[in-house]
């Protein structure tokens, strides 16, 4: 193989290892009998249409189900690896917690996804879903939940200040 098409094969791989899709907007789908969830048209706009496999695995904070391209759940793993030592009981602890429950799931040809019953169930998912674009992945909630994680205005401002002025401080 020559060097050029050789060098070209090398940008594309990693143009595709790159790409990261930053995921936005709230979607509202009904989860039929079966688990399965048609995967809102305005994010599949947003993974450029390449994408039709996931990662799905609950929240370690909140009562939801996170979602990631394949691409983003490689990176997270990178960060976790470069974080944890193996031979450590406690940051085995911490793999077995963070990996439970964790599946893969593809879009049919229909555009839906199969959710597991056991991640649904963990979720509190029943009828409705929100779908939540939250930068590079994709939270899921029960709508019942999420419709009652509004915060008061005020409080929220609050948070957005405390939080971007302790960061502003770490960058002087």
């Amino acid at each position: 193989m020559g060097e050029s098409v050789r060098n070209f094969i090398t940008l594309q791989v990693e143009k595709q290892i790159s790409y990261m899709a930053n995921f936005i907007g709230d979607y509202t789908c009904k989860v039929d009998s079966k688990g399965r969830v048609l995967f809102p048209a305005g994010l599949k706009k947003q993974t450029g249409d390449k994408v039709y496999s996931f990662i799905v695995k609950k929240d370690l904070f909140e009562h939801c189900l996170v979602l990631y391209t394949n691409e983003e759940w490689e990176r997270q793993n990178k960060i976790i690896r470069s974080q944890i030592n193996t031979f450590n009981k406690e940051h085995n602890r911490f793999l077995r917690g963070f990996y439970r429950g964790t599946a893969e799931v593809t879009l049919d040809g229909n555009g839906r996804m199969l959710i597991p019953k056991r991640l649904l169930d963990v979720a509190g998912i029943d009828k409705e879903v929100v779908f939540s674009g939250q930068d590079s992945k994709i939270e899921i909630w029960s709508k019942d939940i999420y419709n009652n994680l509004i915060e008061d205005e005020t409080e929220f401002a609050k948070l957005a200040e405390q939080i971007m002025q302790s960061n502003n401080k770490a960058e002087e």
